[in-house]
């Protein structure tokens, strides 16, 4: 893509609109390109900017509107009343002299709708989500995420709005939307971002199964890498290994086939032998053939298999 067609994409680019297909050709441009990857951060800039501004309506504009919504209340016709118009009746309280006993009937069941409503409602519950601190990330969308120093990040979310949060990933919340966003399908950059930070935390169970999820079965080559990296003091547990031998039969970008021999060499065993022998009977890179040949040799090994 030229200068001018990715600079123009960029608002679409940051609002989720484009096709996987389109933004990894801006990213790839963006990578590339100082002049654009500087205007993709004005955008962010502008991007940020605009979600932190409020519209207030003036004094002038609310007067008319309550002048406009009297009027139109005033033209509605009388409606007969409803069912529920006679419920919502039945528990008003009418302060008289002398009240019925429906109405302090009504206000006993008043109460106890209040306080059976309250109990049932899903912020009562340990652990449930609610407030305005914490996100559920099955109906949030993270938007994109970076680091702001200090340890903390930020992430933006979508929900009915678009709101940002900030935290460092050691927080249950920020930790929970950068797992989310790490599976994200519809946005390699995203994903990129959300592994390069989480692959700094990979002694949590939930994170290195994300890492190796994201090794074993994302499209995008530089998430793959990145989850690799985080796995890299691991390659001596055992379901590690076992992955990563998978991932080096089938992966097709030579650069995560090298990583993982450099991974997994300094762990020899004969499945990691079998691998590598295996690996030399279809690998048509001669890099990587060579880099298989050196390992095996280190391994006291044969090259072919038998």
């Amino acid at each position: 893509m030229r200068c001018d067609e990715v600079r123009k994409t960029l608002p679409l680019f940051l609002y989720g609109e484009l096709s996987f297909d389109e933004e990894e050709q801006v990213e790839m441009h963006v990578d590339e390109c100082a002049g654009c990857r500087d205007e993709l951060d004005r955008e962010k800039l502008l991007f940020r900017s605009l979600d932190q501004a409020a519209a207030v309506p003036g004094p002038d504009l609310l007067r008319e509107c309550r002048a406009g919504l009297r009027q139109q209340l005033a033209q509605v016709q009388p409606q007969q009343e409803s069912f529920w118009e006679k419920i919502r009746g039945g528990f008003t309280i009418h302060f008289h002299f002398a009240p019925g006993l429906a109405q302090l009937a009504g206000a006993a069941a008043m109460l106890a709708l209040g306080f059976f409503g309250a109990r049932m409602m899903p912020g009562s519950f340990p652990g449930a989500w609610g407030g305005a601190s914490v996100i559920d990330p099955a109906t949030s969308h993270v938007r994109y995420v970076e680091p702001t120093g200090a340890g903390k990040i930020q992430i933006v979310v979508d929900e009915t709005r678009q709101r940002t949060l900030s935290g460092s990933v050691d927080d249950r919340d920020i930790q929970r939307l950068l797992l989310a966003a790490a599976k994200d399908p519809a946005d390699a950059g995203l994903r990129v971002e959300s592994v390069d930070l989480l692959k700094n935390r990979p002694e949590s169970a939930e994170i290195r199964s994300a890492l190796l999820y994201a090794v074993q079965h994302d499209p995008n080559a530089g998430v793959r890498l990145k989850a690799l990296d985080g796995l890299k003091n691991f390659a001596d547990d055992s379901d590690t290994r076992k992955a990563l031998t998978q991932v080096l039969l089938t992966d097709d970008n030579p650069g995560v086939r090298t990583q993982v021999i450099d991974l997994l060499s300094p762990h020899a065993s004969d499945a990691m032998v079998g691998a590598l022998q295996e690996l030399m009977l279809k690998e048509d890179n001669d890099y990587i053939r060579t880099r298989v040949q050196k390992v095996l040799h280190e391994m006291n090994a044969s090259v072919d298999t038998y």
